[in-house]
């Protein structure tokens, strides 16, 4: 994994990587209905996991090799 440790305007480290990983099960703020692992949120419920919705999506849209 690559370093995810970035430096804030104040000099304080801030490591992204962490803070994805504590808060992946928190809603997104703002209008979108999923949360930060990607899994898709109804009245804070996860309703389909982000691999439900991959496979949905790929099953839906074939690759035509």
């Amino acid at each position: 994994m690559t370093d995810q440790v970035y430096k804030s305007a104040k000099g304080k480290s801030v490591d992204m990587a962490r803070l994805v990983l504590e808060n992946e099960s928190l809603p997104a703020i703002g209008n979108a209905s999923y949360n930060a692992r990607g899994d898709l949120l109804k009245n804070g419920k996860v309703v389909k996991s982000r691999e439900e919705l991959l496979q949905d999506y790929y099953n839906q849209n074939p690759r035509n090799i």
